[in-house]
C-alpha cells in the first residue's frame, strides 16, 4: 500500500518565501523606473503649471452646444457636490470641504476641496499628501469656465492628522522651484507634487467635460 504524505513540503515553502523576497527586493527598482519616466516627461516640465499674477491657477474653457445654460448649471452643481465634495475628506470638526456658494442667477458654483493625493502605496509604504484647492465653475450662455487655484498641501501628517508639513503651490510646484534651470527635468522632492497635481487637475477638468458630453456635446475653446 502506498502512503501519501499530506504535510506541506518545506522546499515548497522555502520557494514561495524566496519569490516573495525577490518581489520585495525588486519593488524599489520598479518605483525608481517610474520616477525616471516622469522626471523628464515634457508634460510636466516648463509651462505645465500656469500662474496668474504669481498665483498658481489652472483653467479650462469650453462650450456646450446642446444644452441651455440652466441645464449646464445643474450638471456643474451636481458634479461638484457628488463627485468632488462628496468624495473628498470629510474631517470631524472641520468644514473645509464644502460648497462655499451656489448662485444659479450668476451661473456660478464655488467649493473648497480637501482630498488625499497618493504618490505611492506598496506593501508597508504609504506616501501621500492632502491636496487642498478652491474650485469655481461658471457658465455664461453656453460657455463654461472651470478654475482651480489657492492650492496647498499638507504632507507627512501623523495618523491623527497632526504635525504635517504645509506647502503652498507657489513655493513648491512652479517652474521656478520645481524644474531645473535647463528646463529638462523635475527636482526629486517637489517633482512628485507637481506631476500628481497636473494629473489630478486634468482628471477634474475631464470629469466636468465628460458629464456634459453627448454625441455633439462639448467644444473646447
Amino acid at each position: 500500500m502506498t502512503t501519501t504524505n499530506l504535510r506541506h513540503s518545506p522546499k515548497g515553502g522555502a520557494g514561495r518565501g524566496l519569490v516573495l523576497l525577490l518581489v520585495l527586493m525588486c519593488m524599489p527598482l520598479v518605483l525608481m523606473a517610474g520616477k525616471r519616466d516622469y522626471m523628464k516627461d515634457p508634460k510636466y516640465l516648463l509651462g505645465a503649471v500656469p500662474e496668474v499674477e504669481g498665483i498658481v491657477t489652472f483653467q479650462k474653457n469650453f462650450t456646450v452646444t446642446d444644452k441651455s445654460d440652466q441645464q449646464i448649471y445643474d450638471v456643474l452643481l451636481a458634479y461638484t457636490k457628488n463627485s468632488l465634495v462628496g468624495n473628498a475628506i470629510q474631517a470631524p470638526n472641520s468644514d473645509y470641504t464644502r460648497i462655499i456658494s451656489e448662485d444659479r442667477s450668476a451661473g456660478s458654483v464655488v467649493a473648497r476641496i480637501d482630498e488625499y493625493m497618493t504618490f505611492t502605496h506598496v506593501f508597508l509604504n504609504l506616501d501621500r499628501t492632502r491636496f487642498r484647492y478652491l474650485l469655481s465653475a461658471t457658465v455664461s450662455g453656453q460657455k463654461v469656465n472651470i478654475t482651480i487655484t489657492q492650492i496647498t498641501y499638507y504632507y507627512n501628517e501623523d495618523m491623527d492628522g497632526k504635525n504635517g508639513i504645509p506647502y503652498k503651490a507657489e513655493e513648491w510646484i512652479t517652474d521656478k522651484v520645481a524644474v531645473n534651470k535647463k528646463g529638462t527635468k523635475l527636482y526629486p522632492r517637489s517633482g512628485k507634487f507637481r506631476r500628481m497635481t497636473v494629473d489630478r487637475v486634468e482628471e477634474i477638468f475631464n470629469g466636468f467635460v465628460d458629464v456634459l458630453t453627448t454625441k455633439k456635446g462639448v467644444v473646447e475653446d
